[in-house]
């Protein structure tokens, strides 16, 4: 499979300032078969280790850090040599030896010239850092992601389509009504079968998109077990009620995280550390509220106000038992939670543009579901599941700010009209380059 992160790694790789690589993101997003790949097909060997498995060289960790000590010890493990610049390392499972992990610092300052890439999935969780602190300033972080909608398309082996796509998109020109409507059939796919890898792996064998069910099943399974092993018992019942209290949120009109739907008299107190958990282990997505439209839209965020999103579309689908044929449907806009799925969509797709998340209300009057940061201009976006594109809210805030152009994602066609870029669900993948109109 394709993944847009391999563009990073190579620029990662030709560096000249090159340090060791950290990519983060949570289980089964597909960290250790792109860095393997990647191996291959870029060194002449690849030492690959798994910190949950090779419990001696966590030893050899515990006893020294310094890198000549380290490659040492690999080169005995694995047998085989360790070449400057031809030789790949690859530590998974990183969080397993705090020691290992801190060890990048010394690689960075005193062997750069080592290709060390590590892997994580609850980094930030997992490891209590007590004695050695996080390798700050000595790492370069990637943030890795379920698949998004074009990586999908690739993955069906539909690059040209998804080349159509872009196309249309920066010159606002329709796609053409069988193609609108095949983009439209597959995007309500992807809703179902997500960006797991292995799930759309599943989908690919037989095209029966039921067949991802049990993949994504058995990933909030261990998403579920993950709450257990790494945490209390106590604090595990908070972090698991505030999880399977996202559906329940996204399906109220307004989708405000609230601590109360998670238990009567809930408080941030009490949960805030849970959903903290979460985010860190790349499960939720959190989206702050904003007060202004002005730049830069960091400085008005409120801390107490937020949306939480799944952070993969299929685990919601799937987590929150949702009809899949009434996704697939044309009529799918009468499924009332429908706008909740179609937003959610929309987060990850930002989310994995590199777009930090903000919505804006105005006195419980009016709200715009996306704030973001776009070519220097602050840019709302809003969200409509189906055909219907009539938004008091949207209108509200232009009058208010005036934004040199806003996005409304839907079901309709490509276009720009009245100051306001038409975007259909299938495109949100585009919204990251410089517009072009």
């Amino acid at each position: 499979m394709l993944r847009k992160i391999t563009n990073e790694i190579v620029k990662w790789k030709e560096s000249i300032d090159r340090m060791p690589l950290l990519i983060h993101g949570a289980r089964q997003v597909g960290k250790t078969y792109i860095i393997k790949k990647f191996g291959k097909n870029n060194y002449e060997n690849v030492i690959y280790v798994n910190l949950e498995l090779e419990k001696e060289i966590i030893k050899d960790f515990e006893e020294s850090i310094k890198p000549e000590f380290i490659i040492n010890r690999l080169e005995l493990y694995f047998g085989e040599h360790i070449k400057k610049e031809k030789t790949l390392i690859f530590i998974d499972e990183i969080q397993v030896s705090e020691r290992a992990l801190t060890s990048l610092k010394y690689f960075c300052e005193e062997a750069p010239e080592y290709n060390i890439i590590v892997a994580g999935s609850l980094l930030g969780i997992v490891i209590n850092r007590k004695k050695y602190s996080f390798p700050v300033g000595k790492v370069k972080l990637l943030d890795m992601y379920p698949m998004d909608f074009e990586e999908f398309l690739w993955a069906l082996g539909r690059e040209n389509l998804s080349k159509e796509i872009r196309k249309c998109y920066f010159k606002n020109k329709n796609i053409g009504e069988s193609l609108h409507a095949l983009s439209l059939e597959l995007y309500r796919t992807y809703l179902i079968v997500g960006g797991m890898p292995n799930s759309i792996n599943k989908y690919l064998l037989n095209k029966k998109i039921l067949d991802s069910s049990g993949i994504k099943n058995d990933i909030l399974n261990n998403y579920i077990a993950d709450m257990s092993k790494y945490t209390s018992n106590s604090e595990a019942i908070k972090v698991k009620n505030s999880y399977n209290s996202i559906p329940v949120q996204l399906a109220k009109d307004n989708k405000k995280f609230q601590y109360k739907v998670v238990q009567k008299g809930g408080t941030s107190t009490i949960f805030g550390v849970a959903l903290e958990w979460l985010e860190s282990a790349g499960i939720i997505l959190r989206c702050n509220r904003i007060d202004h439209g002005y730049l830069p839209i960091d400085a008005y965020r409120d801390l107490s106000s937020f949306k939480i999103y799944m952070s993969d579309i299929g685990l919601l689908t799937t987590r929150a038992n949702i009809p899949l044929h009434s996704i697939m449907s044309d009529n799918n806009i009468q499924f009332s939670f429908m706008g909740a799925i179609a937003e959610n969509y929309v987060a990850q797709a930002l989310k994995t543009n590199g777009f930090e998340l903000f919505y804006w209300t105005s006195k419980n009057t009016a709200e715009v579901d996306f704030i973001i940061q776009l070519d220097g201009n602050v840019v709302p976006v809003e969200v409509k599941a189906g055909f219907n594109t009539r938004s008091r809210s949207l209108n509200i805030y232009k009058k208010k700010y005036n934004p040199k152009y806003s996005i409304r994602i839907s079901a309709k066609e490509f276009g720009f009209e009245n100051d306001i870029k038409s975007v259909p669900l299938y495109a949100v993948f585009c919204i990251k380059d410089k517009m072009e109109y």
